[in-house]
């Protein structure tokens, strides 16, 4: 398994990473653990939760039952600022929150330091200056050793990188937000600012929720327990006549060269700045397997740019 280092970080990760929302949900225990250990033995290094995933808590809880002896063999990234409780009380990027919020992802996972420590989205209420200096107080103290964004636009990014460059700070070695073949909004400001500012990108949907898997297709049904089959809010977000029209082109371009759609959309991500592993979850074993193989295949610039104009860019 390829590894790279996190933007301009030391932190090496491998190029696919694995996704922990559906465990302890979606998946459950005998499940997840079975996904897990395929992931380690692939040579698998990143796993990425939130302590909101399976229902606040739930897919920390089975990591921290999974890992054993085998938690130093990985880099562990989770996330905070999303409501932890009904009230919408234990939630937020402030200084109170997140002490509080690190030491319950701590427990839940059974481990003493998380490696990757991500705000999960923006907090409107909060100074990023005050976010900052929390999260530079958990690195000094060990809890914590790199620090993350996500969901976060590009002005934000710059704001965090100059406040952290004047006051001495810790600053954000990567940001974890949506980018596939399909969703390319990022392109537009983020990309650049991280690029300017040496961040690594960790991108999530690499699949656009199954979009480019291949097991859709225009006006046919839909598989069963997909999950574009139950959410009828990210059908209709995805099953766009425009996007129909890109996957249709993209899979004619994948199968003229003897590859999948799937694979397509892993090495696209893999091949593009500044991407360090591209997250994607997984419910089986197996899929695993097609993400790593996908992940291997290494498109010229020829290649990079008849897929720009195929998806219209």
């Amino acid at each position: 398994m390829e590894q790279r280092t996190l933007g301009r970080s030391g932190l090496l990760v491998s190029v696919v990473g694995l996704g922990c929302n559906n465990f302890g949900g979606r998946t459950d225990f005998e499940g997840s653990k079975a996904v897990i250990h395929k992931a380690l033995d692939l040579g698998i290094t990143l796993l990425d939760t939130a302590d909101i995933y399976a229902n606040k808590g739930g897919s920390e809880n089975v990591i921290g039952q999974v890992l054993g002896d085998r938690r130093k063999d990985i880099v562990l990234a989770t996330k905070f600022c999303g409501p932890m409780d009904d009230a919408g009380k234990l939630k937020g990027a402030s200084r109170r929150y997140i002490m509080t919020a690190v030491e319950a992802s701590l427990k839940r996972m059974k481990t003493d330091w998380i490696d990757l420590y991500q705000v999960h989205m923006v907090d409107p209420l909060t100074p990023m200056e005050e976010t900052l200096r929390a999260l530079d107080d958990l690195v000094t103290q060990g809890k914590v050793r790199y620090l993350g964004l996500s969901n976060h636009k590009a002005w934000q990014v710059v704001e965090s990188e100059w406040i952290a460059r004047r006051d001495g700070l810790e600053r954000f070695v990567s940001c974890q937000d949506e980018y596939s073949l399909i969703v390319r909004d990022a392109e537009k400001e983020l990309i650049p600012a991280m690029n300017a500012y040496g961040i690594g990108l960790l991108p999530y949907f690499p699949l656009a929720s199954g979009m480019l898997t291949g097991k859709y297709k225009r006006n046919a049904p839909m598989p069963e327990k997909s999950r574009l089959s139950y959410m009828q809010p990210l059908a209709d977000r995805y099953m766009t006549d425009a996007n129909w029209q890109i996957v249709e082109k993209l899979t004619d371009f994948a199968a003229r060269r003897g590859k999948s759609i799937l694979e397509l959309a892993f090495s696209w991500l893999a091949c593009k700045q500044p991407t360090a592993s591209v997250i994607a979850g997984a419910t089986r074993p197996e899929q695993l397997e097609q993400n790593v193989v996908a992940a291997g295949w290494k498109l010229t610039p020829d290649e990079m740019a008849e897929i720009d104009k195929l998806s219209g860019r």
